[in-house]
């Protein structure tokens, strides 16, 4: 082979692998942040990543562009392996052009995500750019809706994950927001539709990037993203682990990871978790980790929501989806932002065959004019839908209170739950024993000569009588009441019951999920 050919070659490779240089490499570990190939080291395991379109260059020739080319025009673009398995990935390269995306580097995105959807494997996209580039006009926000759609397209067939890990403004945050799992870097990462500039001149507002679009504002105020990071490695580590628990796609089981903890394990400790007062609250967490193998879980969303709890666990080795009420915040009540962050995660739960287990202490929906005026009705309905519609096996075990319209939502006997328990300090009524005996009993307390006794003495006959878990098993709409140390051994056997479940809706296009 001719000398000058290899040389041509390496020279491109080189040039690819240099991207803005040394200098901007440096500027970019003085932010604090790695450069795009750092970051796809970290990710993928060692000596694995496949480039693919190294050499892609654009076509831009205005505004003094076509004197300015670097090989991979500023995005990495390949596949490798993650824990042994097939995973896709891009970065966009902060030090060329500023990461902009082109319409070049729009196709070498779309490209590695074609072949994620026909493989059928996960892609994660490192974020770190500056926006449209703005020489190409109408050409870079082709490429973004090019995007878009097969971020729209791969939904619920390939799991999306992305990274912010820089700037993310105006159309590209679309995407990310399309995808199923948003990581965010404290104090390096920004994700805004417009920012502080343009803001003072509309609204005269003033805002830092930090607050408008800041890692601590998007997981704890808008509940756009659903991890936050302390730095680059960090948030990388973290999308490795979120991979152990999820299936490569919709057609596969997420893998199975072998444990030493006794499937029959019983925890002595579970039956005095919840306090004999129902109004006394206590962290669901504390059952949960006592539950699942190891007593690890991966929790999403962990700062949004809190009265809330979502994430990942195994039981037996096996992935599940666990979403609980918290009485540690708000008493466990739903309300809009916990009922759209539940309903998403029982969502990607169902599209991606992982069971539900649900930990139901719940005293209804948060009253309040805030509440009613930003829609509670139509977001509550988004966590009714996404129960009613999943597929996958669907546990709950109420540990406390079951009460009102929040009963029939959290994954209730009625909307298709498959096995449902209830420890005995289950209250499952309409209401509290307290506002049921004002409203059903209300003429005789006040006509007592001891109202104060009266109402004491109704409260408890009505918590006996109605409110009870013993009613609701004499329906069969509570499978069984069990002790609390017994609650891993119970579950298990559930879900090995579960594991040939087929179930069904009805064909059609689509539903029309109340948004």
């Amino acid at each position: 082979m001719p000398t000058d050919r290899l040389d041509e070659v390496r020279r491109r490779h080189a040039s690819a692998e240099a991207g803005g240089g040394a200098e901007r490499k440096e500027r970019q570990h003085r932010e604090g942040k790695l450069s795009a190939r750092e970051r796809i080291e970290l990710l993928l395991d060692e000596g694995t990543f496949e480039e693919v379109d190294k050499l892609v260059r654009h076509r831009c020739r205005d505004f003094g562009m076509d004197k300015e080319t670097v090989d991979g025009d500023g995005f990495v673009t390949g596949y490798g392996l993650i824990h042994g398995r097939p995973a896709y990935v891009f970065a966009q390269d902060f030090t060329v052009f500023g990461g902009s995306l082109s319409e070049m580097n729009a196709r070498k995105i779309c490209k590695i995500m074609d072949l994620a959807l026909k493989t059928g494997a996960p892609v994660i996209g490192l974020n770190d750019s500056g926006g449209a580039r703005i020489q190409e006009g109408v050409m870079s926000l082709a490429g973004y809706a090019d995007i878009f759609l097969r971020n729209t397209i791969s939904s619920g067939v390939v799991p999306q994950i992305s990274a912010i890990m820089g700037p993310c403004a105006g159309g590209a945050v679309y995407s990310p927001a399309l995808t199923d799992f948003i990581f965010m870097v404290d104090k390096t990462s920004h994700m805004f539709v417009t920012g502080p500039d343009v803001i003072k001149t509309v609204t005269h507002e003033d805002v830092t990037k930090e607050r408008l679009g800041g890692g601590l504002t998007h997981n704890t105020v808008s509940g756009v993203a659903h991890f936050l990071a302390p730095e680059d490695a960090d948030c990388l580590r973290s999308i490795r682990e979120l991979l152990t628990y999820l299936p490569q796609n919709n057609r596969e089981d997420p893998p199975r990871k072998p444990t030493q903890d006794p499937t029959e394990r019983q925890d002595a400790k579970l039956d005095s978790i919840v306090p004999e007062e129902s109004n006394q609250p206590y962290d669901i967490k504390d059952i949960i980790t006592r539950v699942v193998d190891d007593a690890v879980f991966f929790e999403v969303m962990e700062h949004y929501a809190k009265n809330m709890v979502v994430g990942f666990a195994r039981m037996d080795g096996r992935t599940i989806g666990i979403v609980a009420n918290q009485p540690a915040f708000l008493a466990g009540c739903l309300d809009i932002n916990s009922s759209t962050k539940g309903a998403r995660f029982v969502r990607f739960c169902d599209a991606f065959n992982i069971p539900l287990v649900t930990f139901e202490d719940v005293p209804g929906f948060l009253p309040g004019t805030d509440q009613e005026f930003g829609g509670i009705i139509r977001h509550g309905a988004k966590l009714l839908y996404a129960y009613a519609e999943a597929t996958v096996p669907k546990i709950t075990i109420i540990t406390r209170k079951a009460y009102g319209g929040a009963y029939c939502v959290m994954g209730s006997k009625h909307i298709r739950a498959d096995v449902n328990l209830a420890y005995p300090t289950a209250e499952i009524a309409v209401m509290g024993a307290e506002g049921a005996v004002n409203v059903v009993y209300r003429r005789e307390i006040a006509a007592a000569s001891d109202p104060t006794a009266a109402r004491a003495q109704k409260i408890a006959e009505f918590r006996e009588r109605f409110a009870s878990p013993f009613v609701a098993a004499e329906q069969g709409y509570i499978d069984d009441v069990i002790e609390p140390h017994e609650t891993r051994p119970r579950v298990i056997r559930a879900l090995r019951m579960l594991e040939t479940k087929v179930d069904t809706n009805p064909p059609k296009k689509h539903g029309n999920i109340p948004l």
